[in-house]
């Protein structure tokens, strides 16, 4: 049974001392035992909007050099799931070689799970924060909000698939042309526990300088 939203703490205040390191024996087994869900597995429940709305809050306290919020937020769950697919689905269908399956798929796009939160980057020229930077605050928002689902009991996944990189698709969905999506992170409920895959190998990647 996942937690409440009301085991997240509210944000601390302006120059609130935040203890941001302090020992977390469960963290540490969350992060190290970490999986997403695959797409598929999705079934309710999933989280409600109090829920959601908590989720982003903590998912927001990523790292943003000059405080800019390089993005934003749009929560896709009950109904809108249809309109969504229906908006991605008819920016595709008079290209060559859609056919009807293919239209089905792009209207089901995101009723594969019970809510979807599209994590839009903003990322903008600026006089002092490179946008590269932008878009790494972006990322980091993304997966700051599946290990927050994580520990309030849902299953998720971080995906992008064919919409994020379709500008049409990405109009329909509501995106400014400078606007790009850093992913859409699918929440719910697993209906079988996620197993293992094959991971790169973390230590064969280190030197030191």
């Amino acid at each position: 049974m996942p937690l409440s939203a009301s085991a997240i703490p509210p944000p601390p205040l302006e120059n609130e001392p935040v203890a941001a390191a302090r020992e977390s024996a469960e963290t540490l087994a969350l992060m190290a035992r970490r999986r997403s869900t695959k797409v598929a597995h999705f079934v309710e429940p999933g989280p409600n909007g109090e829920e959601i709305d908590a989720l982003i809050r903590v998912a927001a306290r990523v790292p943003d050099h000059g405080k800019l919020g390089p993005w934003r937020f749009v929560v896709i769950e009950g109904h809108a799931r249809a309109r969504a697919g229906e908006a991605v689905a008819s920016a595709i269908a008079g290209d060559a070689g859609v056919d009807e399956t293919r239209l089905t798929a792009a209207r089901n796009h995101f009723r594969r799970a019970p809510a979807v939160i599209m994590v839009v980057s903003t990322a903008a020229p600026h006089p002092k924060i490179p946008e590269w930077e932008q878009q790494l605050s972006s990322g980091a928002v993304c997966f700051a909000l599946l290990v927050a689902s994580h520990a309030l009991g849902y299953a998720g996944a971080w995906l992008t698939e064919w919409p994020a990189y379709d500008a049409r698709a990405r109009a329909a969905l509501g995106l400014a042309e400078h606007e790009r999506i850093a992913g859409f992170v699918y929440l719910g409920t697993a209906r079988e526990p996620p197993t293992e895959r094959v991971r790169a190998d973390a230590i064969a990647r280190i030197t030191r300088f």
